[in-house]
């Protein structure tokens, strides 16, 4: 839940749809994909990731009066290789695009077990575990990434020449699905700049101040700009690895050249779904998931009052609960993007 510190409003589903889709409309968007976008950024409120929801809406209309998300734009094939294909987003919307790359993934992994497609000059796709949600709740296996502007620096760096290069990776279990969707960074951009809206200290070191000593004050992190990557130099080397098969495999853009811009657009993202349909018997699949998760739970929370869940695993309980009682948004928040 958001701190007790914001001053919060409650907002209903349908209101925040609403209010979105009037707004996209009059950027440009016809009414279905400003539909689609009003209701992905919604729900990811919903779902408690507030920092890529409603939070993240006004920077969203920024880019595009910008220029940088183009209202028209439509994903287009540029390779096909068998399971693996290549397709351009031209720089339309990101949840847009990944959407539809996320879908071709699906349609190539039912002919082929697997199917694989890299997205080229397509923008930030908001909440990446959006596309495992989609998938694992069709039966799909899902893993997915991006590149993103240099924000994380590499291990014994002190400036930044990696992207937080957010991974996804899904599997389906009733009643939804196992969805982590983790940046290579300790915490993400967004998770701290709402720890700083919420005056709050992050739960571990998250990076370093200015003085190049280890914080756990958001604020001193946003500012020095060396967030520490998860795992120190695994979270490095990974953050390398995944911008190297993203720019490989969409035949896209690495970090070096999306950080020529100063602004974060035409990122490169690869999406891959594995057909469990095709490994046989589905109820033994099943139940192979359930006695993994069954055994996760049984472990000894380290604290008294601890929980010990699967990433996702909140995902549902959150769900329910903002869908009935209305999204918590700060009230200055919602008064930006009623203005927009």
């Amino acid at each position: 839940m958001l701190s007790h510190k914001a001053q919060n409003i409650l907002i209903s589903p349908a209101l925040s749809v609403q209010t979105l889709s009037d707004i996209l409309r009059r950027e440009g968007f016809a009414e279905t994909e400003a539909a689609h976008l009003a209701n992905t950024f919604t729900d990811n409120s919903i779902d408690g990731v507030y920092t890529h929801g409603l939070n993240r809406f006004p920077r969203f209309v920024d880019l595009i009066r910008r220029g940088h998300v183009v209202p028209s734009a439509k994903p287009e094939r540029t390779l096909a290789a068998g399971v693996l294909e290549q397709w351009d987003g031209h720089l339309g919307a990101g949840i847009l695009n990944a959407c539809t790359a996320t879908e071709r993934a699906m349609v190539l992994a039912e002919s082929h077990g697997l199917g694989c497609v890299g997205l080229a000059n397509t923008n930030h796709w908001m909440r990446g575990g959006t596309y495992g949600w989609q998938a694992a709740e069709r039966g799909f296996v899902f893993i997915g990434w991006t590149n993103t502007i240099a924000n994380l620096p590499a291990w014994g760096a002190a400036d930044c020449r990696l992207g937080n290069n957010p991974l996804v990776m899904a599997v389906p279990h009733e009643p939804g699905a196992v969805v982590l969707d983790m940046a290579q960074s300790q915490f993400s951009y967004g998770a701290m700049e709402l720890a700083v809206e919420q005056q709050r200290k992050l739960s571990v070191p998250g990076g370093y101040d200015t003085a190049g000593h280890m914080t756990d004050d958001p604020r001193a992190i946003l500012e020095s700009q060396r967030p520490v990557p998860v795992g120190y130099w695994k979270g490095a080397g990974l953050s390398l690895m995944l911008d190297l098969l993203a720019t490989l495999l969409s035949g896209g853009r690495s970090t070096a050249d999306i950080s020529q811009q100063t602004l974060e657009y035409g990122v490169s993202q690869v999406f891959i779904a594995i057909d469990l349909n095709q490994l046989g018997d589905r109820p033994a699949l099943r139940g192979a998931v359930q006695s993994i998760i069954d055994d996760l739970h049984r472990s000894r929370p380290a604290k008294p009052d601890g929980v010990i869940r699967y990433p996702g695993e909140a995902v549902l309980a959150r769900r329910a609960e903002n869908r009935q009682s209305g999204i918590p948004v700060d009230a200055a928040l919602w008064g930006s993007i009623q203005a927009l």
